[in-house]
C-alpha cells in the first residue's frame, strides 16, 4: 500500500510539473507572438470593440506639494514634495497600505478589479491620510480626504473614482534662529507688510530661536553694530553667529543657481561658473536620482541643485573678496534627516565665520550670515552625508 501511495504521489507531481511546463511554454509562445507582431495591417489602428477591464493596474494618486507662499492653494510658486507618507484606509477604517510621494509629488496606490496584488480592488469609500511632518502644517487643511470608487465595467481596471483627492499643501513651521557674540546685545523685530508684529531682545553670547507667524515677511536686527535686514522666504531662517558689519541692505546681490551648467542630468560644477572656483560640488537635476527626497525638496528654483559629492567637504570662492549673503541648504536623503552642516567662511587665511546648521530633507534652511567680505566658503557635514545647495546669493 505504501508503495502504491508513493507511486501515486510521484505520478501526481510529474503530472503537475508537466502541466506547469506546458503553461510556461504557452505563455512564452504568446509573448513571442506579441513581440513579433501581426502581419495583417487591418487591425493596426482599429477602434476598441470589447470594452472590459484589462489585467493591468492603474495608479490612484494623492498629490502633495510644498506650499511656498502658504496660501493653501496649489499655484505656480509651489513645488511638488517627495518623501511624504500617505496612508490608505477602507470605509471601515482598516489600514490597507501606505506610500511615499515620489519626485513629482504623487503617492501612488495601485488599483485593479482583477489583480489581487492591487492595493484597491473593489468599490467603496477610501480615505487618504497625509502624514504631516512634526512642526509643519497642512496649509490646505485637507490632509484627510475620503473618495468614493465605483464599478466601471468598461474602464481599464474596472474601477473609477468619483474624483481624485485634492492636492494637499504642506508648509514648514518657520523659525528665525542664530546666536549673538560675547558682549553684544541686539533687538530682533519681526515685520509684516511694513508693520511691527513682534520684537525680541537678543542677549549677548546666547543662542536664539523664535517662531515666525504666517504674516511675517521680514526681520530687522539692530544694536551693537549687528544691524541687518532680511526678507523672509517660505523656509526656516538661520542667521548663524551675528557679526558686526553685515552686508548693507541695499547691496547688489546675484543669485547663483545651477540650471545653466548642463542640459544633462549631472555634471561636476566647473571652475569659472559665476566667476568662482568650485571644488567637489556637482550640479544635478532634481529628479536625476530615484528616491532622493532632499534633491527634490531642497530645490527652490529652476530644476537643478548642487550637492557635496559623496558627502565630502566642498568649497567655492575666488581671490577677490565678495559678499556672502545667503544660501538654501538641505539634507539629500530622509535617511540623513537631522544631519548637521558646518559652513566655514574665510577671508584670505582668516576664518571669519563658522556655523553649524541642522539640515532636513523635507525643506531647506535659509542660511543667511550676510557677510560683507569673504574669499572662500567650505561646506561639510558631520556624518559625511550629502548636503544640498540652491539659490546662493552673493555680492560679487
Amino acid at each position: 500500500m505504501a508503495d502504491a501511495a508513493l507511486v501515486a504521489l510521484i505520478s501526481a507531481l510529474v503530472f503537475a510539473g508537466a502541466i506547469a511546463l506546458i503553461a510556461i511554454a504557452l505563455r512564452w509562445r504568446r509573448k513571442r507572438r506579441r513581440a513579433r507582431g501581426n502581419p495583417n495591417p487591418a487591425g493596426d489602428y482599429a477602434h476598441r470593440v470589447h470594452w472590459a477591464p484589462t489585467s493591468g493596474k492603474l495608479n490612484f494618486s494623492s498629490f502633495v506639494y510644498m506650499d511656498v507662499d502658504g496660501d493653501g492653494s496649489y499655484g505656480q510658486a509651489d513645488r511638488p514634495m517627495a518623501g511624504i507618507v500617505v496612508r490608505l484606509y477602507d470605509e471601515r477604517g482598516t489600514f490597507l497600505a501606505s506610500a511615499r510621494s515620489n519626485g513629482a509629488g504623487f503617492a501612488n496606490f495601485s488599483m485593479s478589479s482583477k489583480r489581487r496584488s492591487a492595493m484597491i480592488q473593489r468599490p467603496g469609500i477610501y480615505r487618504f491620510s497625509v502624514s504631516v511632518p512634526p512642526g509643519w502644517r497642512a496649509s490646505s487643511a485637507n490632509q484627510d480626504q475620503a473618495v468614493r470608487l465605483r464599478d466601471a465595467p468598461g474602464s481599464m481596471v474596472g474601477l473609477v473614482g468619483e474624483g481624485l483627492p485634492k492636492p494637499v499643501g504642506l508648509a514648514p513651521g518657520r523659525t528665525a534662529s542664530g546666536s549673538t557674540p560675547v558682549g553684544m546685545e541686539a533687538t530682533l523685530s519681526v515685520m509684516g507688510k511694513g508693520k511691527l508684529l513682534e520684537r525680541h531682545a537678543l542677549p549677548a553670547d546666547a543662542a536664539f530661536r523664535f517662531p515666525l507667524g504666517v504674516d511675517a515677511d521680514e526681520i530687522v536686527i539692530a544694536g551693537s553694530g549687528l544691524d541687518r535686514w532680511l526678507r523672509l522666504s517660505g523656509y526656516p531662517i538661520d542667521l548663524g553667529l551675528l557679526a558686526p558689519g553685515a552686508l548693507a541692505p541695499d547691496a547688489s546681490l546675484k543669485a547663483i543657481g545651477f540650471d545653466d551648467i548642463t542640459p544633462r542630468g549631472l555634471r561636476k560644477v566647473p571652475s569659472g561658473h559665476a566667476g568662482l572656483d568650485w571644488h567637489n560640488l556637482n550640479a544635478m537635476s532634481r529628479d536625476h536620482t530615484s528616491n532622493s527626497e532632499g534633491y527634490v525638496n531642497g530645490n527652490v528654483s529652476g530644476a537643478y541643485i548642487a550637492y557635496t559629492s559623496s558627502g565630502h567637504p566642498a568649497e567655492f570662492g575666488r581671490a577677490t573678496p565678495f559678499g556672502f549673503h545667503s544660501a538654501m541648504l538641505a539634507a539629500a536623503w530622509l535617511a540623513s534627516e537631522g544631519e548637521v552642516a558646518l559652513v566655514e567662511s574665510w577671508l584670505g587665511e582668516e576664518l571669519i565665520a563658522s556655523d553649524e546648521i541642522a539640515l532636513s530633507a523635507l525643506a531647506p534652511v535659509h542660511y543667511a550670515p550676510m557677510l560683507r567680505a569673504v574669499t572662500r566658503i567650505r561646506i561639510s557635514t558631520r556624518h559625511h552625508w550629502q548636503a544640498v545647495l540652491d539659490d546662493l546669493m552673493l555680492a560679487l
